[in-house]
């Protein structure tokens, strides 16, 4: 087997399982939520090993260093031998705010829940 020497992101970010499907990854990256090295790149752009990849997805980055090249969907087992991931652990319960919900069916909230709702989020 010939090792790779470049591979396309989208094509790795989905080889490796970041992404459920090729597709969801080519849109990532025209979204502009994938970097390599710092720097917004397009589905096409080369990635080399050692490149830093960041994907951004749910509100957090998520931070991986490229070891391994593969343009084939791989097993689990191996896409984790293909990364190192960065990424730092999500905060803690707590300092996460919350978000205020209504019931179903409540209707549209009263100008004194819309006040509550503002101040709870330090508007």
């Amino acid at each position: 087997m010939t090792e790779l020497t470049s591979a396309r992101v989208d094509s790795w970010a989905w080889a490796v399982r970041l992404f459920k499907t090729r597709s969801a990854a080519t849109t990532a990256c025209r979204a502009g939520h994938v970097r390599v090295n710092g720097e917004r790149v397009k589905a096409a752009a080369t990635l080399h090993l050692g490149d830093e990849v960041r994907i951004r997805s749910a509100g957090f980055d998520r931070i991986v260093t490229v070891q391994r090249l593969v343009v084939k969907r791989v097993g689990a087992t191996v896409a984790a031998e293909c990364f190192i991931d960065l990424t730092p652990p999500p905060p803690p319960r707590e300092t996460v705010a919350l978000v205020a919900t209504r019931d179903r069916g409540a209707g549209r909230p009263t100008k004194r829940e819309r006040r509550e709702v503002d101040k709870l989020r330090g508007r």
